[in-house]
């Protein structure tokens, strides 16, 4: 679990898509003075551009440390398009005594989304973005959280017909994550906000029950049905 308050942006040294397990492997390096692993153990779990990856190797001496990358991991995110020099937001888990700065993040990606508009807005910076799979925009709202590459952020906008939602970096966040960085056309992971599943999920539940097993649709008839007769 995480907060998607971004702790350090580091570098990507290498990924290996052949590493000595036959799959793939991250290798990345944190910025001078950074306390990310600090208290790091092996199996310990870091946010990596706001996928929970766990940490198989690592070295405090030289600040660097590695991940292992699963098949699924890469099918669903865009951590196989970064290459040596790349820059990514960085996350430890967060402890039992975390402040809740940002909101609950899983690290568990529910698609990309292609960046389709970067603007100025005085001293802020508005980005528009386009998701691959469009079913994730039934939990984007306006106004609630988002976990774009690991940086917890507030929905401006949402345009549902067009399929498009936008967030707003402030001065502060734009020099703090390597999310202000990209450009249009390039890519970012997703976590929507897992409180709309729980919620969709509890909703569809009590509806079913209310209908009997019957489906929704047919206690919408029913109740429409109802109202018209009084």
């Amino acid at each position: 679990m995480f907060t998607g308050i971004v702790e350090d942006v580091g570098d990507i040294l290498e990924l290996n898509p052949h590493d000595e397990t036959g799959g793939t492997s991250l290798t990345v390096a944190v910025p001078t003075g950074s306390q990310l692993l600090q208290d790091c153990h092996l199996g310990d779990s870091i946010s990596v551009n706001g996928v929970c990856l766990t940490v198989t190797e690592f070295d405090g001496a030289k600040g660097q440390f590695k991940v292992g990358v699963a098949p699924e991991t890469l099918r669903l995110t865009n951590l196989g398009s970064l290459a040596a020099g790349h820059r990514i937001n960085l996350e430890r888990a967060v402890r039992a005594d975390t402040r809740m700065g940002g909101h609950f993040v899983q690290g568990h990606v529910d698609t990309i989304a292609t960046i389709t508009k970067v603007a100025a807005d005085g001293n802020a910076q508005t980005m528009r973005f386009s998701p691959r799979d469009k079913a994730v925009l039934k939990y984007i709202v306006y106004k609630g959280f988002i976990a774009l590459d690991g940086t917890s952020l507030t929905v401006t906008a949402v345009n549902d017909a067009e399929s498009y939602f936008e967030v707003m970096l402030i001065a502060y966040t734009q020099s703090r994550v390597a999310l202000a960085d990209k450009r249009e056309g390039e890519t970012i992971n997703i976590e929507v906000d897992m409180m709309a599943k729980y919620a969709e999920k509890a909703m569809a539940g009590y509806l079913e029950t209310m209908a009997g097993g019957s489906g929704v649709a047919e206690l919408v008839q029913r109740t429409v049905d109802a109202a018209l007769k009084k």
